[in-house]
């Protein structure tokens, strides 16, 4: 059977849409953010600093071994007598101690900042956790179930978010590192579990803030209506329909937050009542550089430019995917 010369034009031109029309696909929200994400080159650059600090934190023991100088080894013979300040320029710095050495003891400053990548990273993700267990708590039933619940949470977080902070942390620092021990607890250990619970505590109240503002605009969307309709309890409406929609703010805050964290452990260290001798902190080795930075700046450089570069990789990943979540940003 033929075709006439009008019916062949029109399966070519069949044939000929019909691949473009399958091209077409839809994006989720989350392709369409990951896309914007990859288009801001701060941000993503912002996210291989947080890799790389990331992977020397874990990865610290095996680092250190290879570098070949433990954290806490003394080279007391590679100060001066006479001034115990390291012998040499740029702080000592040699084929052996590549960013140089502390004055008087001789510890390696490169060991130093591996080991005490892992500290400011394991308090400031476990003060994290913390607030965002009590954030998103605190938030959800606020918000969600309104009423008295809500006005009681509400101050509670008001009081949160005007209680003087650092006083407070100073005082219950101080206070448990005179302590023998605490619910089994005693030592570093018991110094760590304050140190995130001190940071942790206090800090829960912002996000708790932004998940109640944002739940009390999703209960009254169409699909929560829905599924309250159908019979579903509040259980399932909470962890099924409002949580999933959570997870763009919080993100964010998340990756806000973490910088925040480092930078406050590294204070309460800097004070002398947040991580204590002998574990590695960059708060505490720039306390001890303060009695140095005229004679030896290289003691204080190095780790106030690690904490720097940590800071500002989180935050400029965080500032690169509040964007990315914004479908109203032009950014």
């Amino acid at each position: 059977m033929s075709l006439s010369q009008g019916e062949l034009e029109v399966a070519t031109t069949e044939l000929a849409i019909a691949p473009a029309e399958e091209a077409i696909q839809g994006r989720s929200l989350r392709q369409i953010a990951w896309r914007r994400l990859k288009q801001d080159k701060v941000a993503m650059a912002g996210g291989v600093g947080i890799v790389v600090i990331t992977l020397v934190a874990v990865f610290s023991s095996v680092l250190v071994k290879l570098y070949g100088q433990p954290p806490g080894k003394f080279n007391s013979d590679l100060t001066s007598i006479d001034t115990n300040m390291p012998m040499g320029a740029l702080g000592g710095a040699s084929s052996s101690h590549w960013l140089g050495i502390e004055p008087v003891n001789g510890r390696d400053i490169l060991s130093r900042l591996i080991a005490g990548s892992r500290t400011s990273l394991m308090i400031a993700v476990s003060a994290m956790i913390l607030s965002l267990i009590l954030g998103l708590a605190a938030g959800i039933l606020a918000g969600y179930y309104r009423g008295t619940v809500d006005a009681v949470i509400a101050r509670v977080l008001d009081v949160l978010l005007a209680f003087p902070t650092l006083l407070f942390a100073l005082a219950l620092l101080a206070i448990f590192g005179q302590s023998s021990g605490f619910l089994g607890m005693t030592g570093q250990t018991l110094n760590f579990a304050v140190v995130i619970f001190v940071l942790g505590f206090f800090g829960f109240a912002y996000l708790g803030r932004i998940v109640r503002g944002q739940v009390l605009s999703l209960r009254e969307k169409e699909f929560v209506d829905a599924a309250r309709s159908l019979g579903a309890s509040d259980w399932r409406i909470i962890t099924r329909e409002i949580l999933p929609n959570l997870v763009g703010p919080v993100l964010v805050w998340v990756t806000l937050t973490i910088p925040t964290y480092i930078l406050g452990e590294a204070g309460l260290s800097f004070l002398g009542v947040g991580v204590q001798e002998p574990t590695a902190s960059w708060g505490k080795m720039l306390s001890d550089a303060g009695g140095f930075f005229q004679i030896d700046v290289m003691y204080l450089v190095w780790p106030g430019l690690v904490l720097f570069l940590t800071v500002l990789s989180f935050n400029l990943f965080g500032d690169g995917l509040r964007d990315a979540l914004d479908p109203k940003s032009t950014r």
